[in-house]
């Protein structure tokens, strides 16, 4: 551009852009007035002009065009969480998890022309919506480990993290939402246990709990677990099962028998001890808990994921229906690392694939209605049924248990007076490589 025009360009910008943004000058008139009035109307008018208004957005975040307006687009989360993740991700590309590459025979696929091939035909619009839940599981923990201590009662922290994510996720039906209930389990109840409603246990200081919840976008979940304490005695065996949880996913890939990741996880788990109150115990994996694969809107499909020697020599394959997705869990215990069921049932889940129920309580059929519009085959508690306005269902839900319609998940525990920890991710078996999905800066 040539000199001259550029400098006259740039005398004709500067003065309205200034106006644009400031407030309007005063008339003529009203500088004769200010004269007249003498120093202090001069004063008053510098005051005036200190008052334009800043070009910076106010709230944290970086101005962006939309609809040709300028808006904030947030850079931080708020305390307790209130901006859905969509806000900070306007375009849709949520940020991927640990990536990690296959290897042996499978590590030609991190640079296979036709495996990213297939990678980028099948799997763009499940990713996207994988990686929101996932951001969003992220943010909720983020905030529930600050923000959760001793004194505070198992409902108060459900709710907490559950209005979270229906708040982060922007629940919708069935679209988005909660993938299953909050479970809080405390020392030696290792899985299954979330608060009825009236539930008056209060977390301890010397409490260890297991905080396991679910997000999912049309039914893509993420599923996701982490253990709380407070009292550092219990420091080595987190350490345990966070180590053989690691394990497991590093283990994981195409190809991999099911059994190779469980005596990998045992192996691991077993080298720790931890000593509580004078005793020392021989961390153990509960061998009865186990990671599982992950479908569509179906939480538990077909394989299992062992944390102890001896399991199934069934691998891991590459497109298999239902099983591309799989939960890394390890449990650990001060106990006999093994579980039954016992205590008042929460966890309720519609089943799958039922064969035709035949109910004849017309109190049962509403009731079965009602979970299919809410949940479908999402897992759910009584706190959720309470919350839609139902009431007096017990027999009626008892009735849909007793028919097969709907299956119970009573809490799960070893002996008492043990101690059980527990992590977890979800990860997927991409065609190049795996990806951690649920995987943060915090585990």
């Amino acid at each position: 551009m040539p000199s001259a025009v550029a400098e006259e360009l740039e005398k004709l910008s500067v003065e309205p852009k200034e106006a644009a943004v400031g407030d309007v000058e005063d008339s003529g008139d009203d500088e004769v007035a200010d004269d007249v009035a003498g120093g202090e109307g001069a004063e008053k008018k510098k005051k005036k002009k200190k008052k334009k208004k800043s070009k910076k957005p106010k709230a944290d975040g970086e101005t962006i065009a939309a609809g040709g307006a300028a808006t904030a687009r947030p850079t931080k989360q708020t305390s307790p969480p209130t901006i859905p993740v969509s806000h900070f991700f306007p375009d849709g590309n949520y940020p991927e998890g640990q990536l990690e590459d296959y290897r042996e025979d499978n590590a030609y696929r991190t640079t296979s022309e036709e495996k990213r091939y297939l990678e980028r035909m099948e799997g763009a619009e499940q990713y996207g919506e994988l990686r929101r839940a996932a951001e969003v599981h992220r943010q909720v923990r983020k905030y529930a480990q600050e923000t959760i201590k001793p004194g505070m009662s198992m409902i108060e922290i459900t709710e907490l993290i559950e209005n979270s994510v229906r708040t982060l996720i922007e629940e919708n039906g069935l679209e988005a939402g909660i993938a299953f209930p909050t479970g809080v389990s405390l020392n030696h109840v290792a899985a299954h246990y979330t608060p009825n409603t009236g539930d008056k246990t209060v977390l301890g200081y010397d409490d260890v709990m297991k905080v396991d919840f679910g997000t999912h976008v049309n039914g893509r979940i993420i599923d996701s677990a982490f253990t709380m304490t407070f009292n550092p005695v219990y420091d080595n065996l987190l350490a345990a099962v966070k180590e053989a949880t690691n394990t497991g996913i590093r283990e994981a890939g195409i190809d991999v028998r099911l059994c190779d990741i469980g005596a990998a996880v045992q192996e691991v788990m077993e080298s720790y001890e931890v000593e509580i109150n004078g005793k020392t115990y021989q961390v153990k994996p509960i061998r009865n808990l186990n990671g599982h694969s992950i479908g569509q809107y179906q939480i538990h499909t077909t394989k299992s994921v062992p944390i102890v020697k001896g399991g199934p020599e069934t691998k891991m394959e590459e497109g298999e229906a239902r099983a591309f997705m799989y939960a890394i869990e390890t449990f650990g215990s001060t106990g006999k690392g093994y579980v039954h069921e016992d205590m008042e049932c929460s966890h309720y889940m519609k089943s799958f694939d039922p064969a035709h129920v035949p109910l004849r309580l017309p109190r049962s059929k509403a009731l079965l209605s009602t979970i299919t519009k809410n949940f479908g085959t999402l897992a759910f508690c009584r706190r959720y049924l309470d919350r839609i306005g139902e009431q007096k269902y017990l027999m009626a839900l008892k009735n849909l248990c007793d028919n097969g319609a709907v299956n119970a998940y009573p809490p799960l525990v070893d002996i008492k007076g043990s101690y059980t920890a527990q992590y977890e991710h979800t990860l997927i078996l991409r065609p190049t490589r795996k990806e951690v999905l649920s995987r943060g800066d915090d585990y």
